[in-house]
């Protein structure tokens, strides 16, 4: 009898090995859930392969992008700085001409007349050669005050215009293409404070009546 247990243990126990060592022993339900855990896991790194392919051309696609439009404003705007610069030809160019008008030594001669002529013949050179770049002068005198285009220096007290209008240009603007290339900048009008206008009215009124 004892003889006969211990055969049956020995049996189980050659089975049990054999079906760990053998899978085709093993029962089918395990295989198939064995199987479904395998396709999961491939279906999963598939997913996560195309995920990181979606994400590197995404990637790629903008720095694509970024280099064309780094490009195109290279293109565009290249010479923005050395344009900024130059300007300061035009502004030393005007300050000689005003300097020079004003000098009374040689107001009124033929001299002058000629300086002025050759400056103001360099002055319209170097506007059209502006112009040929697409860069042009800030439209400013009897303007209304834009602060994307103009800075207010200061206020000039004038009554026949409406607040804030410009009356006097003081550095001329410019823009290249779309973009500020300097602002103007410009003196506005402001209206008369109502004390002052009404001192003067009454002045007014008091020098009719000394009169009649």
């Amino acid at each position: 009898m004892e003889k006969e247990e211990s055969q049956n243990k020995e049996d189980q126990n050659l089975k049990e090995e054999n079906s760990e060592l053998n899978p085709d022993q093993q029962e089918p339900g395990e295989i198939e859930k064995k199987e479904e855990e395998d396709q999961l896991s491939h279906e999963d790194e598939i997913a996560n392969l195309k995920d990181k392919v979606a994400r590197t051309f995404a990637e790629m696609e903008n720095q694509r992008r970024r280099f064309e439009k780094e490009k195109d404003e290279a293109y565009e705007y290249g010479g923005f700085s050395f344009a900024r610069e130059t300007l300061n030809l035009l502004d030393n160019l005007e300050r000689s001409k005003q300097t020079l008008e004003s000098d009374e030594t040689i107001k009124d001669k033929d001299t002058l007349k000629k300086l002025i002529e050759h400056i103001d013949i360099i002055n319209k050179d170097m506007i059209s050669i502006f112009k040929k770049n697409n860069i042009e002068p800030i439209k400013a005198i009897n303007e209304k005050l834009d602060p994307n285009l103009h800075q207010a220096m200061m206020e000039i007290e004038d009554d026949t215009k409406a607040q804030g209008t410009i009356v006097q240009e003081i550095q001329k603007g410019f823009m290249m293409k779309d973009r500020l290339l300097r602002p103007s900048l410009v003196a506005v009008s402001k209206k008369k404070d109502e004390d002052k206008q009404n001192n003067q009215k009454n002045q007014e009124n008091e020098e009719k009546k000394a009169k009649i």
